[in-house]
């Protein structure tokens, strides 16, 4: 089934019901979403050319025409490949090249100074454009295991990775939220603060099949202050948030005096959050939290632990479960292996495998990265945890490099690609330091060709005119040498011992 549906489903019961609105104003109703969707679709099949299964990308920052090209791409039977708006305009350029992209709407057009192959860039639509004409009356047809969404991440390799997320993969996701996370009503609104390209935008779906509302702030990101007015005007608002943006709403909210009205539910995932964190949470907002745990391979759907369970301190083991990150939802396994990929008896810690409806179909054009990832059927995630008695995972590390920083996903290897480019760079090395408003920051350790050819400001520049700012290393530490083992690997623990213990030789 094309997920699609979902939206004419709506469009056909409830024609009048609120559907998006940018801040407090309303922009369409269900009927007039449709509209404006159809109307899309159709450009993309008799302006553009655009096939089912062909790719589209949208590199855009969160609006509710976002939300209209989205729903317009799988009308249409193609695929939408939706990019971090954060990225350098070179990163997302590959992104939309390796996906074979045949376009990629940017706010304004003019990012690219070129694109690989025959793929274009065009301006997103106006919110005023013509919804008139001979109009694609239902979406095109398509099965459960038609790719619907291509999500890049990135691997250990620093080379970015697109995760293969079928209509079923979607479906299966979406009916996991009402189960699992949070039940949805008519009245609800869904507000979307972080990046649409990622788990705020795959939220959608389940509100579109409830007909609830969707809700793009002005500013188009997260601002505390202007979220708090949103649910206190529009009420019975739900939004997914990074544990960093959570620890700042708490800091506004004690700020201004505010309680949480007008939240429903605050779900947090995408980086650890610190019960210290959690409890002025609880304090300050009261049962409004909810945990889920997931990854691009598994969009949001690995892990959820319920509000009750976290509001509940009067529970003895209220410390350990409030820093587990819930229990399997329900539609996947979750197991904890060995290094011969048997599973673990609980309490045991070892790699976290899930199996399930949700899991991805493979990586894009690259057989070699799914027949690692995907063995036996498991989704092997590269994270480290382990399960209790009663199925509670707890993640104790994550044998990925990857930095969680402000909720974004930042990998150490395309970092030093870049930095290792600069001719004055002899060796580079970035680890993760844990970062009290961030979760964690970006340390660079550089050996320079030449004690007094490079400074924190020359890299800063480099870096810049290559990739994204907010992978930007925060601190730049300059070395003789890196400390290795007898095989010259370089050892990353070390790194992160001394950042905790400078006193200790690094080399």
């Amino acid at each position: 089934m094309n997920i699609a549906h979902w939206l004419l489903d709506a469009a056909q019961r409830w024609p009048t019901r609120p559907a998006l609105f940018e801040g407090t104003r309303q922009v369409a109703d269900y009927q007039g979403f449709a509209a404006r969707v159809r109307a899309r679709a159709l450009e993309l099949r008799q302006v553009h050319g655009i096939a089912p299964g062909q790719r589209v990308a949208l590199l855009m920052k969160n609006s509710c025409g976002y939300l209209e090209l989205l729903y317009a791409i799988w009308w249409s039977g193609a695929v939408a490949v939706p990019i971090n708006s954060k990225l350098h305009a070179l990163e997302a350029a590959w992104i939309a090249g390796n996906a074979g992209a045949r376009l990629i709407y940017t706010d304004h057009g003019a990012v690219f100074d070129g694109l690989p192959g025959d793929c274009r860039e065009l301006a997103a639509p106006t919110q005023d454009a013509a919804v008139a004409g001979d109009q694609l009356q239902a979406p095109h047809p398509c099965l459960d295991a038609d790719l619907a969404w291509l999500f890049y991440t990135s691997g250990t390799t620093g080379r970015s990775k697109g995760v293969m997320l079928s209509h079923g993969n979607l479906v299966a996701m979406s009916l996991c939220y009402p189960l699992d996370v949070d039940p949805v009503a008519a009245d609800d609104a869904v507000v979307y603060a972080a990046p649409m390209s990622h788990g705020a935008g795959l939220y959608n779906f389940i509100h579109v099949r409830c007909g609830a509302r969707h809700v793009v702030p002005e500013s188009r990101g997260f601002q505390a202050e202007e979220l708090f007015e949103l649910a206190q005007a529009l009420g019975q608002v739900s939004l997914f948030a990074a544990p960093t943006m959570v620890k700042r709403m708490v800091e506004q909210a004690r700020h201004q005096g505010y309680a949480g009205e007008g939240i429903k539910t605050i779900v947090y995932g995408g980086g650890p959050m610190y019960l210290a964190d959690l409890a002025q949470a609880l304090d300050t907002f009261g049962p409004r939290l909810v945990q889920i745990y997931g990854q691009g391979e598994c969009p949001m759907t690995i892990t959820a632990l319920s509000r009750e369970r976290i509001a509940d301190r009067s529970q003895a083991d209220w410390p350990s479960i409030a820093a587990s990150v819930g229990r399997a939802q329900s539609c996947v396994e979750v197991r904890v292996l060995d290094a011969a990929g048997q599973p673990l008896a609980p309490g045991q810690a070892g790699e976290i495998a899930v199996r399930g409806a949700a899991v991805m179909q493979g990586y894009w054009a690259n057989p070699q990265a799914s027949a690692a990832t995907l063995v036996d059927g498991w989704l092997r995630t590269g994270d480290i945890g382990c399960l209790d008695a009663q199925g509670y995972l707890t993640l104790t590390d994550r044998s990925k490099d990857v930095i969680i920083s402000g909720g974004s996903n930042i990998y150490p290897r395309e970092v030093e690609e870049v930095l290792m480019q600069h001719p004055e760079v002899f060796e580079a090395c970035v680890v993760g330091e844990a970062d009290a408003e961030w979760g964690e920051s970006v340390v660079a350790f550089v050996v320079p060709r030449s004690p007094a050819s490079l400074d924190a400001q020359v890299l800063n520049q480099w870096f810049l005119a290559r990739m994204a700012s907010f992978k930007k290393p925060k601190k730049y530490l300059f070395c003789a040498e890196l400390p290795k083992n007898s095989y010259g690997k370089i050892l990353k623990t070390r790194l992160r011992q001394w950042l905790q213990d400078p006193t200790e030789p690094l080399a």
